[in-house]
């Protein structure tokens, strides 16, 4: 039986995003497999702090090297330094955050690219990252045996920049935690609040790391547009901070918003559900998302959503969402007002939700990449 490795890095370093990405499809897969001998490498960490294991037939083989390092001599120096000097012989190892490491001859490969992001939108990133982007992760894409996209966009993003054939490519959908559904407890929906200094006013919610990507300095200026029939709505903006992020909070103060917008860091997992139910809405007018799992989690608690018609987005929201041009203050303004004021729009787009949220499983994320799995291993 084929053993094959992981890169669980992202998982172990990273809250949301990625990190989510990666815990909740290893979790899925080792509920659907569990024959197939599963190796974890993970970077930076020491065998003492890892989780449990997800499953008997998976193992950890970490390394105090942390992902710095590992870029360097992977990707700056190109260092000879196989990925199997880490995690032993491997027959596939599933590289799953862009970059993949030296391998062994025979050892077939497997890259996750999640979006290409620094490529459609190249001012959300920072230049040094762009510049090691646009070095390694083409060159990444070209090496692999086969390639996973977290959407079809994505994939044909990689068609579009970097010529990868069709065939190369498989679209693997992520998926929703059936922890997220909505909340009626008034206890905890207070507690909630009080937990992230969230006032007793209706609020938008909007969820990912502060960055000029998730477009918040527009999302400001929408909020301060919606007129005096809203003033008493608020902004809360979770995540943690990123990169390039001045400008935000420099446009929360030029539009004299710093009491309507709460910028309240990075929330837990086990608060997300009800901080999107007693959300009045949620607001994700992203630039470029690979995917977009605030969408699916804010439908499947019950709250309606406002978002973009860019990159992956419309395939995540389906017809369950107002879709709006995210470059547009005034749409996205217009959106948001509607959703606040029309009650029957509101309840249409939480039922059209429901059943889109519901489509999204980890378990059929799995299955299907244990299917991606077995073509690479027979090819």
């Amino acid at each position: 039986m084929a053993t094959i490795g992981i890169d669980y890095t992202a998982a172990y370093e990273q809250g949301a995003g990625i990190g989510r990405y990666v815990r909740e499809l290893i979790r899925a897969l080792a509920a659907e497999d569990a024959q197939t001998p599963y190796r974890l490498f993970v970077a930076g960490a020491s065998g003492r702090d890892l989780p449990p294991l997800p499953g008997p037939n998976f193992s950890w083989r970490a390394t105090r090297i942390t992902p710095l390092w590992f870029a360097r001599l992977w990707h700056r120096l190109q260092a000879p330094l196989p990925v199997e000097t880490f995690v032993g012989r491997v027959q596939l190892y599933h590289a799953t955050d862009f970059t993949l490491p030296p391998t062994l001859p025979g050892c077939r490969t497997l890259l996750t690219v999640h979006d290409l992001s620094f490529v459609r939108a190249p001012e959300t990133a920072t230049p040094v990252l762009k510049a090691y982007l646009d070095r390694v992760v083409p060159r990444s894409v070209r090496r692999a045996d086969h390639v996973l996209a977290d959407s079809l966009a994505t994939k044909d993003d990689l068609i579009e920049f970097y010529g990868t054939p069709p065939e190369k490519i498989s679209v693997l959908l992520s998926g929703v935690n059936a922890e997220f559904q909505p909340v009626h407890d008034p206890a905890a929906l207070k507690a909630v609040r009080q937990r992230y200094n969230i006032p007793e006013a209706p609020y938008i919610l909007s969820i990912g790391t502060v960055q000029p990507r998730k477009n918040y300095a527009r999302l400001v200026a929408a909020l301060a547009a919606l007129g005096r029939e809203c003033q008493d709505v608020q902004l809360v903006i979770a995540g943690g901070r990123g990169w390039l992020d001045s400008p935000i909070y420099q446009a929360v103060a030029d539009l004299g918003m710093a009491e309507r917008v709460h910028f309240i860091g990075f929330a837990r997992d086990a608060d997300l559900p009800a901080l999107y139910s007693a959300a009045a809405c949620l607001a994700y007018p992203s630039l470029y998302e690979g995917f977009g799992f605030p969408v699916l989690e804010a439908m499947a608690c019950g709250t309606p959503v406002v978002t973009s018609n860019v990159s992956s987005i419309p395939e995540v929201a389906g017809e369950a969402a107002l879709l709006v041009d995210p470059y547009d203050v005034e749409a996205l303004a217009g959106a948001l007002r509607r959703l606040l004021s029309d009650e029957a729009l509101r309840a249409d787009l939480v039922a059209r939700g429901f059943g889109q949220a519901s489509r999204f499983t980890w378990a059929r994320a799995a299955a299907d990449l244990r299917a991606v799995y077995e073509r690479i291993l027979e090819a």
